[in-house]
């Protein structure tokens, strides 16, 4: 088994024969589908599917206002705004979308030097969906792996996005040249995932489905509904590929030629998360990536800052958004 195919293939057969055939279609029958999550989660929004250049992006969008790019992290999806969003779209027009690779959007293959989840893939497939849709300028908010390609966005179209906020990242060419044995404890998967496929992604699958069970809310059974789909996980492992390759090149490149950010920028990041345990000077690196920076730790927040702490995200997200 050398290939995402064979991946993919195996796992799906080991799925599907562990499935009971005399109890499943009784119960397929006995029951009608669940609407999908996003739904209850977001009233008044409706579901798009948008095709791009590279890829076909699911997105949900409502609200009224300002257009508003909010990508998410990884290994979640657009489930994981569902504390601040609805609150944003009170204020803005909310486009909700699901990173290619990543929840309900395709998952095309990497290529050989996984450039098809180059950040700077990813954030075309944003600015496209956002054209589609009559966005040409738009506000960008971006968490974790969302965050990465918002970064990219703003340098790569920075015609397109009017303010860009980052939630509790660091760039990446500044994290793998500053790597120290607290970073790859604490990141250990940033250089698991690295490894060639299908190593890396059958060890997070048996991962996974060891804890599926544990899932106490509908938000952690709608993560685990992604997180058990060898697609994604092989997309994951492709987007952290692209991460320490292509993506390092695009940033070297630009870094050589004096490139920023120039649009309007805000960092936020967990005070009770790692980068404060592993650097001194989170604002001065961003600092030296844009040319208007503001940002502070959110004292209370873990990684997912929107679901950690959402009132203090939300409440940074307004006075940036506004301001």
């Amino acid at each position: 088994m050398n290939s995402r195919r064979d991946f993919i293939k195996h796992t799906a057969a080991v799925g599907a024969a562990s499935l009971t055939p005399s109890i499943a279609p009784a119960a397929a029958q006995a029951q009608s589908p669940a609407p999908p999550l996003w739904q209850k989660l977001y009233p008044g929004f409706r579901n798009l599917r948008i095709k791009t250049s590279g890829a076909e992006i699911n997105v949900v969008m409502g609200g009224s206002g300002p257009p508003l790019l909010m990508l998410h992290g990884a290994p979640e999806s657009l489930v994981t705004w569902h504390f601040v969003a609805p609150a944003l779209a009170r204020d803005y027009t909310v486009v909700l979308a699901d990173l290619r690779g990543y929840g309900d959007s395709s998952k095309p293959e990497g290529g050989a030097d996984h450039s098809a989840y180059s950040k700077r893939a990813m954030a075309q497939d944003g600015v496209e969906v956002m054209a589609q849709l009559g966005h040409e300028r738009f506000l960008l908010v971006g968490h974790d792996r969302g965050a990465r390609v918002g970064r990219r966005m703003a340098l790569d179209h920075p015609e397109k996005v009017r303010k860009l906020a980052v939630l509790d990242i660091l760039p990446e060419h500044y994290l793998y040249s500053h790597v120290t044995l607290g970073f790859v404890r604490g990141y250990y998967h940033w250089f698991s995932f690295l490894r060639p496929a299908p190593i890396p992604e059958e060890e997070t699958l048996a991962r996974y489905q060891a804890r599926a069970g544990e899932a106490t809310s509908e938000i952690e059974r709608e993560y685990d509904r992604h997180r058990l789909d060898p697609a994604m996980l092989h997309a994951m492992c492709e987007d952290y590929r692209a991460s320490a390759s292509v993506d390092l090149d695009l940033d070297h490149a630009d870094l050589a030629a004096g490139k920023k950010i120039t649009c309007p920028l805000l960092a936020i990041w967990a005070g009770k998360g790692l980068y404060p345990r592993l650097f001194d000077d989170i604002l001065g690196v961003w600092q030296a990536e844009a040319t208007d920076v503001r940002g502070h730790a959110l004292p209370n927040a873990t990684h997912n800052l929107q679901e950690s702490d959402p009132q203090a995200t939300l409440a940074a997200l307004q006075a940036f958004l506004r301001g």
